[in-house]
């Protein structure tokens, strides 16, 4: 049997089959699936030391230890898994397990990144806004935003709306402004269904149309948005259907 004979790949498959479990034959086990993991992982194999840095990460099967979890993440991102860089960069941003440090986690980032990982161009993005660990640059932030953004991914679509209509980064345009707020709204993203309502109350980038505005008001102060909840007030004060 290949996992008696050290088979990486078989002990990560069965480390797998513990994680998720099958119904009547294997039960779900997470101090199983950490030992398989954690049998191939010792082997270099680079999926299991993910998945163990994740255990670890997440006290799963093992006790939650943030500098046991950057350890394995380390060895994956070394080996090239853009999770694992993702990850890894996420724990310099955060300061768990290693100590804080915006540089280490934006090269992190920028590895996987360049593999198209869409969190991680996210990520970088937003360092890019923000000037932690690089240079603060609008325009490069955008870059990154908008590949993520063209992936369907919300948050950067309300982030990419932000900056068309302040004008960082971008050349201010309120049409497609609206237009990425639009595409992250109607994926249920609170912010950007506030932000759209505004851009339909003040009658940028779209018509001016306070019913409008109010239905996406309402929806995201459904979902307890302060901002929105106080501008649907005021509509339904004024007597907007």
């Amino acid at each position: 049997m290949a996992v008696a004979t050290g088979s990486a790949q078989a002990q990560y498959n069965l480390g797998v089959l513990y994680l998720k479990g099958n119904g009547a034959d294997v039960r779900q086990d997470y101090v199983e699936a950490a030992k398989w993991f954690r049998l191939a992982a010792e082997q270099g194999f680079v999926q299991a030391q993910y998945n163990l840095g994740l255990m670890y990460g997440n006290g799963q099967g093992v006790p939650k230890d943030h500098a046991e979890a950057a350890k394995w993440y380390q060895l994956a991102a070394a080996q090239g898994l853009a999770d694992a860089q993702n990850n890894l960069g996420v724990m310099y941003s955060r300061g768990q397990g290693v100590q804080q440090d915006y540089a280490e986690a934006a090269r992190w980032y920028r590895s996987a990144a360049e593999k198209g990982f869409a969190p991680a161009q996210y990520n970088l993005g937003v360092k890019y806004g923000n000037g932690q660990g690089v240079r603060q640059n609008y325009a490069e932030a955008a870059k990154w935003f908008r590949l993520v953004a063209e992936k369907g991914y919300a948050e950067a679509q309300n982030y990419l709306g932000v900056m068309y209509s302040t004008g960082l980064g971008v050349k201010q345009d309120y049409a497609e402004s609206a237009k990425w707020f639009r595409l992250a709204a109607v994926q249920g993203f609170v912010q950007a269904q506030y932000n759209l309502g505004e851009m339909y109350r003040q009658g940028q980038g779209v018509a001016r149309n306070e019913g409008i505005a109010k239905q996406w008001f309402d929806k995201a102060c459904s979902k307890g948005d302060k901002e929105s909840c106080d501008e649907l007030r005021k509509l339904n004060e004024k007597g907007i259907k």
